[in-house]
């Protein structure tokens, strides 16, 4: 009897972990998606993810990434109807879940006890990085959960424990978090050069993995080759400094500037502490090399883009953490590391707090929601028609209204000024600023929904506004917010065709 009741209690620990801990992780997160303050940069994800139903991208609309994400969540946008921008949050919160119980699991793997690899990875759970990225609706944490699953499946393989199957399964999972953010691109090529040299991590079983990845990569370039290097090369190498040179912002782009970015953000949270680590104490073992080299991987994929944003430092997150449990596994941290962990924990988790403080004046995604009503409610008043020109695409699933293609980008491209001559721009399906009357005319236009959310003045809605009272349009203010809606003058409007919602 007592070896029956023993067994429990010693695979407790390890059963926790990945089910009841999970759990209550996934519920956080949730939440953090629901009460997460607006941020515009969710624009063309929420945008991409509705118009990929009925489109591809590039070649129907502008997308300016690599396309896996939309493509794959566009069903998930088409079911959740008006509630499509809470639900692309929620399932960010998921993957972030999957995202650290792969890194727990991928410790255990490399040998670390339960205990240990809980607390790191619990760790790398209170980085903003991680928390931000899993609540928004952007492209990061699907590439995340990717690069987590894939992470257990390298520490498998260095462990011997994996079969070749479990190597395509790596290549394709790798492919794909390139596939939805080009900047994991790095870790899977590092892998990739890695196994060419080590060949027990099956080279060639990994590329075949990586090839129908690659297949949907290039059928897509086929479809819009000149859209399709301009949305993954050219707009992120060349808007972000016209950008910060038009707003006199030069510092954005400094060496100095990336340096103090990259270390406030690596200390909001543990990230700091664990890279710290990682660099006093060399791995010695393989798999402690084979985390260290995708870790500078990631390293480098956050440092080429200029300016460095926090969800930019993701792809270092799982090998990062992964190696922290390893390092604890070997020299358990004292008290001063205690302490240390502690504070930058409470550090990460400070801005995931003013959040949840400021969901008292509402809960975000339920305001969205509220306004959607609102704005469906006036736009039908009114007698609207046709496809929506905004630079916030975003709110427009929560009024089940149609989203011009000619903004799927949101704000990005539009406020650019000499990045594509007004043929590409056509070419392209995009609409810049100093080009907008020379657009095909639009339909409706809604402002507002650029800058902090019911305060202030949105300046890049600026030249939709002139637009639109230059032709004696018709405005029509939303309740409940700052939105602003303009319509045609009625007889205008009465001759101009409905537009089918692509979604």
């Amino acid at each position: 009897m007592a070896a029956t009741t023993d067994k429990p209690e010693r695979r407790s620990p390890a059963l926790l972990a990945p089910t009841g801990i999970a759990a209550g992780i996934f519920i956080v997160l949730m939440l953090l998606a629901l009460v997460r303050p607006f941020d515009h940069d969710e624009s063309q994800y929420v945008a991409a993810a509705l118009l990929s139903a009925n489109g591809l991208p590039y070649r129907d609309f502008a997308y300016l990434q690599t396309p896996l994400q939309p493509m794959l969540l566009a069903p998930l946008a088409v079911a959740a109807g008006v509630w499509a921008w809470p639900a692309l949050r929620l399932a960010n919160a998921l993957f972030g879940t999957v995202t650290l119980v792969a890194c727990f699991v991928a410790a255990r793997t490399a040998g670390v006890e339960p205990r240990r690899a809980v607390l790191a990875i619990l760790l790398m759970g209170c980085t903003d990085i991680f928390l931000f990225t899993s609540a928004v609706a952007r492209n990061d944490a699907l590439p995340g959960a990717l690069l987590a699953v894939a992470l257990w499946l390298i520490v498998r393989r260095a462990r011997g424990l994996d079969s070749g199957t479990e190597a395509v399964a790596t290549g394709l999972l790798l492919a794909g978090a390139a596939a939805a953010k080009i900047s994991f691109a790095f870790p899977a090529v590092a892998y990739g050069l890695f196994a060419l040299v080590d060949r027990r991590h099956r080279p060639f079983a990994l590329m075949l993995g990586a090839a129908p990845v690659a297949g949907l990569m290039l059928w897509l370039y086929a479809q819009a080759p000149a859209a399709f290097w301009f949305g993954v090369f050219t707009f992120p190498a060349r808007a972000p400094a016209e950008w910060y040179l038009a707003q006199h912002m030069p510092w954005k782009l400094s060496l100095m500037g990336k340096a103090l970015d990259t270390l406030k953000f690596l200390a909001l949270g543990p990230a700091l502490m664990a890279l710290v680590i990682a660099i006093r104490f060399p791995g010695r073992a393989r798999i402690e090399r084979l985390l260290d080299l995708l870790i500078v991987a990631g390293l480098i994929a956050a440092l080429l883009p200029e300016p460095t944003w926090r969800q930019y430092l993701l792809p270092i997150l799982p090998p990062l953490f992964v190696r922290l449990a390893l390092a604890w596994q070997r020299d358990p941290p004292g008290k001063g590391a205690r302490i240390a962990a502690v504070i930058f924990a409470i550090g990460g988790l400070a801005p995931s707090i003013e959040a949840l403080g400021k969901a008292t004046r509402g809960v975000p995604m339920l305001v969205a929601i509220d306004q959607g009503r609102a704005l469906r409610a006036a736009f039908d008043a009114q007698g609207g028609q046709g496809a929506v020109a905004t630079l916030s695409p975003q709110l427009l699933p929560g009024a089940g209204l149609a989203i011009d293609p000619r903004f799927a980008a949101g704000p990005f491209y539009f406020r650019s000024l000499a990045l594509l001559d007004g043929r590409q721009e056509r070419q392209f399906m995009l609409v810049s600023r100093n080009r907008i009357d020379m657009a095909a005319p639009f339909t409706a236009i809604l402002v507002g929904g650029e800058g902090p959310w019911m305060s202030g003045e949105a300046s890049d809605d600026a030249p939709l506004i002139a637009y639109a009272q230059a032709r004696r349009w018709r405005r029509i203010a939303i309740p409940g917010g700052r939105l602003t809606l303009y319509l045609p003058p009625r007889q205008a409007a009465a001759r101009t065709p409905r537009a089918t919602s692509p979604s």
